[in-house]
């Protein structure tokens, strides 16, 4: 079974698009990440010590992910949540798990500092589909369908500056592709400036919970 979505290009045609798209993306991905590190260093460092102060748990909250080529990885993050919640996708999990600085920190997008250090290490970009789960696999089918496994996944990226959660694997799938068929440096650019705005609302919660 197949996707059909207008979104969404063949796998084939998606690779190609991704081969000659620009060649700079993992260079300036890490020069930027490289850049940024002497100011994310003491801000993690400060935003961490209000993490542990706040609630009892480690600062860094550290969770398997699936990366490039369906390789697994640990997506490093400021912990947001209480220690004990369950381990499920943001849209899985209710508000009342969110600590108040946690809150803050997600709102901001301040929690995916600590994901430099994915950027430099090549398991993350800063713009590219978002991780996932090992265990949702209805998605990971999805982007692999859609020609999108070997993609490093983003810090932030088009479905969630669109509002679109991983509970709709088939859409999600379809937006990274519609990236990917559309990759520049500008359209990058412009992702991170709307997530830092604050157009980043795919990793919400669930209100009713």
């Amino acid at each position: 079974m197949t996707l059909a979505t207008p979104l969404a290009k063949q796998p084939q045609k998606c690779a190609n698009e991704r081969a000659s798209g620009y060649l700079l993306k993992r260079p300036l991905d890490f020069a930027l990440a490289l850049l940024l590190l002497p100011v994310a260093v003491p801000l993690v460092l400060v935003l961490g010590l209000m993490v542990r102060l706040t609630s009892p748990g480690p600062a860094l909250f550290r969770q398997v992910r699936v990366g490039r080529g369906g390789r697994p990885f640990a997506c490093l993050k400021l912990r947001t949540m209480y220690q004990g919640t369950a381990n499920l996708p943001s849209h899985a999990v209710g508000n009342s798990a969110v600590t108040r600085v946690g809150r803050v920190l997600r709102a901001s997008k301040l929690d995916e500092v600590p994901q430099l250090w994915n950027i430099l290490k090549g398991e993350m970009s800063f713009v590219g589909p978002r991780p996932c789960l090992p265990t949702q696999t209805a998605l990971i089918e999805a982007r692999r369908q859609l020609g999108l496994a070997d993609l490093r996944p983003g810090m932030t990226g088009i479905a969630q500056i669109r509002g679109v959660d991983m509970r709709d694997p088939a859409r999600l799938a379809a937006l990274d592709a519609n990236y990917v068929s559309e990759m520049s440096l500008w359209r990058d650019l412009v992702i991170l400036l709307q997530t830092v705005c604050g157009g980043g609302r795919g990793d919400r919660t669930d209100a009713a919970k």
